[in-house]
């Protein structure tokens, strides 16, 4: 859900740069003791799969977009430290190269989709394998990334409403909308997971945010 440039007013996305850029620095940090090399293969190949369905999004309610999210799928698999930097990796390169998001807005995208988004999922997550185990994966990750796209959502539309927009058919129509499209990002992040794990993709139990 890609917020443009012009939407947002001076102090949201002052502040919201700052605060995505402190998080982004953080999952830097934290990936450099959590990250193996030979996960590195993996992480790009998701990173390309995340960035090749992010491109085919569509407008809500004229002010941003809905499409595929891709953290909690990167965040279950290499932990939300690496699916933060995923997801801002991939921000970034759609900003610059492909006009997709804007440039001031650039922290508020990462700080809404990456870390919100990364971090609701994977929390989510661990908190249903927590409860329910390892034989409804498919479900929890399934409910986990529909959460994920949903608050990321909600996030979204309080920084427009926070810059001024009415509050009533914003939130409506971000968080209706991402509703339904949630269906489709658990039903993808549920199946790439369980195709992974299959193929040995070790899925991580211990990583912490």
């Amino acid at each position: 859900m890609h917020i443009p440039d012009g939407f947002l007013d001076t102090k949201t996305w002052v502040t919201t740069t700052a605060a995505g850029a402190c998080a982004l620095g953080y999952a830097l940090n934290k990936s450099k003791l959590e990250l193996s090399r030979k996960q590195v293969p993996t992480i790009a190949l998701v990173g390309s799969f995340i960035f090749a369905a992010q491109m085919i999004n569509f407008p809500i309610a004229g002010a941003t977009s809905g499409h595929f999210l891709g953290g909690t799928l990167a965040s279950i698999l290499f932990g939300p430290a690496v699916g933060i930097i995923i997801m801002a990796a991939v921000l970034i390169i759609q900003a610059f190269f492909f006009q997709d998001g804007g440039i001031t807005v650039l922290g508020a995208n990462i700080l809404c989709t990456g870390v919100i988004g990364s971090l609701a999922g994977y929390g989510m997550y661990r908190l249903g394998m927590g409860a329910i185990g390892g034989k409804f994966r498919f479900a929890v990750t399934f409910i986990s990334a529909w959460f994920s796209l949903v608050l990321a959502a909600a996030s979204v539309s309080l920084l427009l409403i926070w810059s001024g927009y009415p509050a009533g058919s914003v939130f409506t129509a971000m968080v209706g909308w991402h509703s339904i499209i949630g269906i489709g990002e658990g039903a993808i992040t549920a199946m790439v997971a369980a195709y992974l794990v299959e193929r040995k993709i070790t899925i991580p139990s211990e990583v912490t945010a």
